[in-house]
Parts: C-alpha cells; sequence; structure tokens
C-alpha cells in the first residue's frame, strides 16, 4: 500500500503582507503538526528564513531558504530536489508550508505540484493570499489608469501584480486589521470580491493569526473532492518556460461548488520582471551598533524620498544585546529590539523597491545615522 501524499500549503502575498508573522504564529499555534517551510524571498539574504527559523528551533518545524526567486521554475535548481528530499523524511513531516516571493504567483508551485515528479508524493491542500488590509484600503496598490490618466510606470504592474495573486488563491486572509472597525473590513472584503469573484473563503487575521482549522488541512484540492476539482489545459504566458505535466488533469480553473470555475493566469514572477526590469533588490551593511530611535528615523526619511516598497533586516543595536528587527512596508517603518534573539554581527537591511537609488540610499543611511554603510 503507498504511502498517502503530503499536504502542502501555498502562502502568497504582496511584499509587507505579513506573509512570515502569519507563518511564524501558525508554527507557534500548531504544536501537534510537524512542519516543513520552504521561504522564497525576492533578495539576497533570506531574512525571513531567519525569523521562522527561531520559531522552529520551538518545536518539530524545518525550515527550507529557496535563494532562486523564480520558485518552481526551469531555471530553479532547488524546488524540485528539495521537495523529494522532504518526502524522503516523510515519516517525520505532516504537512508543507510553501512561502513565495511577495513580487511572485504561486502558480508555477502549483504547476509543478501537478506535475509527474511530484504529484505521487504532495498534493495541494490549499493556496492562501495574504492582504495588507489598510494599504489595500489606502488604494496602495494601485488602479489601472484611464485613457486620460497619467499613471507612474509602478502602479499599473503592482496592481496586475496583486489582482492576480487573489486570483490564484483559495483563501484571501485579511491582515493587520486589529486597529480597523466593521465597516472598514466590510469594504476590505467587497473590494477583495470585486477584485476576485471566484475565491473561496475571506478569513480575518487579528494579530496576524489565523485559527489552524482554517488553514491546514483543508482538502480543497483532494481528486476525489469534487467540491475543488482542476481540469481542462493550461496555457502559457509568453515568457515563459514551464515543465510539461505529465497528465491531462493540468491546472486551468477550479469548480467551486456550483461556481463558475476561474481561470488561474500564469503571468508569474518571471514574466512580471522580464516586462518590467526596473524591480530591484540590494543588500546595505554597516559593521557598526545602530541607535534604534536614529535608524529608524533614517529609514522614514529614506523610504519617503525613494520609490521602496520593501525594507528589512537586522541591526546589533548600540544599548543592549540581541539584534533590532526592521520591518517597513513604503514609509511605515516598525523597529523592534530583540534581546533574547541571537546577536546580529552586522547590520544588514534589504531594500525592494522601483527603480531604487543604491547611492543614494548609501550617502543617505551614513549621513542620517552617523554609521559607515557600504
Amino acid at each position: 500500500m503507498s504511502a498517502p501524499r503530503i499536504p502542502v500549503t501555498v502562502v502568497t502575498g504582496f511584499l509587507g503582507a505579513g506573509k512570515t508573522t502569519l507563518l511564524s504564529n501558525l508554527i507557534r499555534d500548531s504544536k501537534q503538526r510537524r512542519l516543513a517551510i520552504l521561504v522564497n524571498e525576492f533578495g539576497e539574504v533570506s531574512i525571513d528564513g531567519a525569523l521562522l527559523r527561531v520559531e522552529g528551533e520551538r518545536g518539530e518545524v524545518e525550515i527550507h531558504d529557496l535563494s532562486n526567486g523564480l520558485v518552481a521554475y526551469d531555471d530553479d535548481e532547488d524546488f524540485l530536489p528539495t521537495m523529494l528530499a522532504l518526502w524522503q523524511r516523510r515519516s517525520l513531516i505532516d504537512h508543507v508550508l510553501i512561502e513565495t516571493s511577495g513580487l511572485a504567483l504561486p502558480s508555477a508551485v502549483m504547476e509543478q505540484l501537478q506535475g509527474e515528479a511530484l504529484a505521487p508524493y504532495f498534493v495541494l491542500d490549499a493556496t492562501l493570499a495574504v492582504v495588507d488590509t489598510p494599504l489595500l484600503l489606502a488604494g496602495g496598490f494601485g488602479q489601472p489608469a484611464a485613457p486620460d490618466v497619467t499613471t507612474s510606470a509602478a502602479d499599473l504592474p503592482i496592481a496586475t501584480l496583486f489582482e492576480l495573486q487573489l486570483a490564484n488563491a483559495d483563501i484571501v486572509v485579511l491582515n493587520k486589521i486589529d486597529a480597523l472597525g466593521d465597516e472598514a473590513l466590510l469594504a476590505a472584503e467587497t473590494r477583495v470580491r470585486q477584485l476576485a469573484p471566484s475565491i473561496r473563503f475571506i478569513e480575518l487575521a487579528y494579530q496576524a493569526r489565523l485559527d489552524t482549522r482554517l488553514t491546514l488541512g483543508l482538502h480543497l484540492h483532494e481528486p476525489a473532492n469534487a467540491a475543488h476539482r482542476h481540469y481542462g489545459p493550461v496555457s502559457n504566458m509568453p515568457g515563459l518556460a514551464m515543465r510539461p505535466l505529465a497528465n491531462q488533469g493540468q491546472l486551468d480553473g477550479h469548480s467551486h461548488s456550483g461556481l463558475g470555475a476561474h481561470s488561474h493566469g500564469l503571468a508569474t514572477h518571471k514574466h512580471f520582471h522580464e516586462q518590467d526590469p526596473g524591480w530591484q533588490s540590494f543588500m546595505i551593511r554597516s559593521k557598526e551598533a545602530q541607535d534604534s530611535d536614529v535608524l529608524r528615523e533614517a529609514i522614514v526619511a529614506i523610504a519617503r524620498s525613494e520609490p521602496l516598497l520593501r525594507i528589512k533586516g537586522f541591526a546589533p543595536p548600540r544599548a543592549g544585546g540581541g539584534r533590532l528587527l526592521i520591518q517597513g512596508v513604503r514609509s511605515r517603518i516598525e523597529l523592534q529590539h530583540e534581546p533574547d534573539a541571537a546577536p546580529a554581527r552586522q547590520a544588514q537591511l534589504v531594500f525592494i523597491g522601483y527603480h531604487p537609488s543604491r547611492p543614494r540610499i548609501v550617502e543617505q543611511l551614513c549621513e542620517l545615522t552617523g554609521t559607515a554603510w557600504h
């Protein structure tokens, strides 16, 4: 008798939506499950992987960093071997979670899970799209421009990518909602339904937490589950080199208990960047300890002067041990002192944006913090 397939949950969402925080809380609340988490980031160093690894050390959780931002595509040499290695340790793993890059879609992973190499061993449990709800309500993802309206080059790609992330999801998770009232939450849900009318569920994540019963073990893509079945051929978008699937039950749409099928577009991270190469990610380092207030104000000033969407990293604190954790979405910057965390040996800040100037950011960091950066 063959071993049961391992369920896989894919977590997608735009830069700064809170995917890593959500997963950190999920680890804390899933002590009864042995988890393997694959983290894919758009950047030089896996900041998210380091954050999750701290939580993973407290339970039966293993973390794998996938350095190739094009997770599960033909030029990704890590995804397939990593998944097959997990299968070899299947007696130690109950569930796999895959966090995609904030500038990617989950479609390639979903396609690979149905391919001949992985389908005998893994089954897609569900795909979750995490949303920065205040940013959604503020119109931060942009709108397609009317013919007589001038739109920046960044706005349309952001809006398109965000909408495609939602369209590929089974469940949309409204995150960062603790300060929002019922009227705002209803407006957010209405907006999500307008953008992706065929999603199965919308869940609310207070304090970035989800009930594991609403997250893991949903069986939405089990072949025997008539309420959610894939069918039909998939059509490739230009610029994509997908591995062919072995059968005709390929990814196209979902049958949602009587709802009409919706198609999963394959305009992914690769296509997105080939069409719009202005997206850049780089890391800036400093060997000097940092004053937390000064560093935060410096990053806020930089975020307001450069076209940055995401800032994250660590720094050694000038006062106290441990490390400073920096998380930023546009000019909304959070800096926390984690005295019990492993000490940061140097400051490392990852900046992700649309044509940001690395030399200008280095110059401003040096000037505003009074420390040397490179």
